[in-house]
């Protein structure tokens, strides 16, 4: 793993028009290259050039391959993955021959389709009548109860049930409950029949209970017909696995040679394509372009620091073990080319952050046993929907249980209890106010423990700010920018200040000869950095501005930037108090509900009130603690250090699954 995002090169290499195939497909083999127009050529050589024909429009491909997925999705068929062999072997793609055949195999369930149409159409209207009959809106129900004098009650019920609705005739009085707007129809029907209301009031009484209930009835029963009719469809899917799996391969293997082609362009008879590939891999790459043209081909390589920076992509080469807490990253962007990889700084802070909140062995075990049994559910089932314990929480889960239990033994808690002495302190016991030894007494002693914390976290940040700024040689930011050097020293100053003042009882300020010299010369510092950095804008083309104009935008970002410098490195400093916050709140919480389960007599009841209190405290505070966690990450870490302006690095390759211009 590199400390930095991975180091690029862009290829640049011209190829005979008929190696242009082979070359396509051992790029994609390989899938570690992400592809760009040419477009850093000449004018004059560019128009020479002409772009990509594309024998099948990429775009009826797609649609193509987006059709067979949803067939095979709905067969519980597993995307197969594409082998070398699968490119090696693969055959002509004939685009109306794959069309009939999934015509055929669309229309064998086309009836099937119909008739689960029918059944949701049916349940959706029975659910209706529920729903009114639940919220208390009869004014849309229409319930008869009664008789008929002549005619045939099972011809009465034939013309009712094609209004719809519920209708008991096997017993006396019947029973007829519709929706009011069909109560016209069936009143039309019910003359026919000499229908008669019944004036028993018991009877009309009972007959919506009984209605309902039969509603119920019918949706359980249509819901299993719905599931017959859907393994029915699964089966004749299944049949059909092995033609469905090797159109997919044939289908997106020509779709990604065709993206990749997008991006060439030709002459008579040479094809000429560009792209970025990691540096660790420009040897490997170019063996293979020199083995699939048998070395009739010209190569040519570009450094990242050759071309403009913001246009190189950025790949972080992060170990798989890090990938949930990369994933954190890439949710709030991409970083820098050559910038920091933010992700293994952001796993160690998001896990003792946690820790922090939710220390707990007994707890974090369970959190932990809920990662691992979710993780095997997903890898048993790939095409199963994410639930509301999703893939990427399960596997979180793993990481955020082993940092609670860790929490747990420093603090001596087992579910709330201390079972075993703390290896630090005795939480729950600073938090009810008993007397322990050590240097944490109280909460106060707490909250200081979290801002050190959240301090040693601030200056990480601002260390790695520094750090990408000698990198990318922009040395006025690392001079006068709130988060240089600037910034650090009147943070480091603050910092004194406010021990000092906390040092002598919130009695006296300190004060030594050094500080007003220091703190006036980063102000001073402050001031010229308006001026100055007109200076150098203007000796790098920037245009004139009115000297009034100057004066006044340097009052106006000095008075900006100490607020900032002031207030929000006090803001960011208090705000890691949260941490204490939420770890006091748990404690109190698990304290209050086993004084609840202290209080009944009876022993079940005892322990039901200290289970449910233990699940409770497990949901809210996990995901609060979980939630702070990246707060913290996202506000007061990443804004220090963090520029988020980066491209993410997209190679095309057989294992991608998306495929864009």
């Amino acid at each position: 793993m590199s400390m930095f995002t991975q180091k690029m090169r862009m290829l640049t290499a011209v190829v005979m028009d008929n190696d242009r195939e082979k070359v396509v497909k051992a790029l994609l083999e390989k899938g570690v290259m992400e592809f760009v127009h040419i477009g850093t050529l000449p004018a004059d050589k560019m128009q020479k050039l002409s772009a990509h024909a594309s024998t099948i429009p990429r775009a009826a491909l797609t649609d193509m391959r987006v059709r067979v997925e949803t067939l095979m999705k709905e067969g519980a068929i597993a995307l197969p993955d594409i082998e070398k062999t699968s490119i090696d072997d693969l055959p002509d793609l004939d685009m109306e021959a794959a069309r009939r055949a999934l015509d055929r195999l669309s229309g064998s369930l086309d009836t099937i389709r119909g008739q689960q149409r029918e059944i949701n159409q049916k349940i959706n209207f029975y659910k209706e009548m529920i729903r009114y009959k639940d919220e208390k809106d009869d004014e849309y129900l229409d319930l008869r109860v009664g008789l008929t004098s002549h005619g045939d009650s099972k011809d009465l019920l034939a013309r009712l049930e094609a209004i719809g609705g519920v209708f008991l005739f096997s017993s006396k009085p019947f029973i007829s409950l519709t929706l009011r707007r069909d109560s016209s129809r069936v009143t039309d029907i019910m003359d026919k029949f000499g229908w008669t209301e019944s004036t028993d009031t018991e009877a009309q009484k009972g007959a919506m209970a009984e209605a309902i209930g039969e509603a119920n009835e019918r949706i359980g029963s249509l819901e299993g017909e719905l599931r017959s009719l859907s393994e029915e469809a699964r089966k004749r899917i299944a049949d059909k696995e092995a033609e469905l799996k090797a159109l997919w391969i044939n289908v997106r293997v020509h779709e990604l040679c065709e993206h990749v082609e997008s991006f060439f362009s030709y002459t008579k008879n040479t094809t000429l394509f560009s792209g970025w590939v990691p540096s660790d891999d420009t040897d490997d790459i170019s063996r293979t372009i020199y083995d699939a043209t048998g070395g009739k081909c010209i190569i040519e390589w570009t450094d990242a620091d050759q071309v403009d920076p913001d246009s190189v992509p950025v790949s972080m080469t992060s170990p798989k073990i890090l990938r949930p807490f990369e994933r954190m990253v890439d949710n709030y962007s991409t970083p820098e080319y050559g910038s920091i990889n933010p992700t293994p700084f952001t796993a160690i802070a998001y896990l003792c952050m946690f820790a922090l909140m939710f220390a707990d062995l007994g707890q974090g075990f369970v959190l932990l046993l809920v990662g691992i049994i979710g993780t095997i559910i997903y890898k048993r089932d790939p095409l199963r929907k994410d639930g509301l314990i999703s893939r990427y929480l399960c596997n979180l889960l793993l990481y955020l249980g082993p940092a609670s239990m860790v929490g747990g033994i420093l603090f001596g808690s087992c579910f709330g209890r201390p079972v075993f002495p703390a290896l630090w302190f005795d939480y729950e016991a600073v938090v009810a106010g008993e007397p322990v030894g050590g240097l944490v007494q109280s909460v106060y002693d707490i909250l200081a423990i979290t801002i050190k914390f959240g301090i040693c976290v601030i200056y990480l940040g601002l260390f790695l700010n520094w750090i990408n700024l000698i990198r990318k040689k922009r040395f006025f930011e690392l001079v006068f920018d709130k988060n240089g050097l600037v910034g650090g020293v009147v943070y480091t100053i603050g910092i004194w200040f406010a021990y000092g003042f906390v040092g002598s009882g919130y009695k006296e300020f300190p004060s030594a000869p050094w500080f007003m010299p220091v703190l006036l010369s980063c102000l001073a510092l402050v001031v010229i950095k308006g001026p100055l950095g007109y200076i150098i804008g203007r000796r790098h083309g920037k245009g004139r501005e009115s000297i009034a104009r100057v004066a006044i935008d340097t009052v106006m970002d000095f008075v900006v930037e100490v607020l900032e410098l002031f207030s929000g490195f006090l803001s960011n400093t208090l705000s890691f108090m949260r941490v204490a916050g939420l770890g006091i709140a748990h404690a109190s919480l698990m304290s209050a509900f086993y004084q609840m389960a202290a209080m009944p007599d009876n022993a079940v009841a005892a322990i039901a009130i200290a289970v449910v209190g233990n699940v409770l405290v497990i949901v809210l505070e996990g995901l609060s603690a979980g939630i702070q966690s990246l707060r913290l990450n996202y506000y007061e870490f990443f804004t220090k250090y963090f520029t988020g302006h980066g491209i993410a690095f997209e190679p095309v390759g057989l294992k991608s699954r998306i495929v864009s211009d």
